[in-house]
């Protein structure tokens, strides 16, 4: 396939397919990357401490965190690259 042809092609695929959000990303700000991370946290706290209220107050402030880069985010570049279009 010469390059013409793949470009064609790749064009095609994106226009199926547009990239997300997460495809201009690196590994470590990837959504499984920032699950694993918080619920290694929210449980961390819970083995290193035994206490529930420093959980709890771990987990509060991780879900938040895990909301907005999971829900919030996305969906803000979307609108934002819908507008921009």
């Amino acid at each position: 396939m010469n390059k013409p042809e793949k470009m064609i092609q790749q064009t095609k695929s994106q226009a199926i397919n547009p990239p997300t959000v997460w495809s201009y990303k690196p590994w470590w700000c990837q959504p499984w990357s920032i699950l694993f991370t918080g619920c290694c946290l929210i449980v961390g706290s819970w083995v290193l401490f035994h206490l529930i209220w420093v959980t709890a107050i771990v987990a509060i402030l991780v879900l938040t965190w895990m909301g907005f880069f999971l829900l919030v985010y996305p969906r803000l570049m979307k609108d934002e690259k819908l507008a921009g279009e």
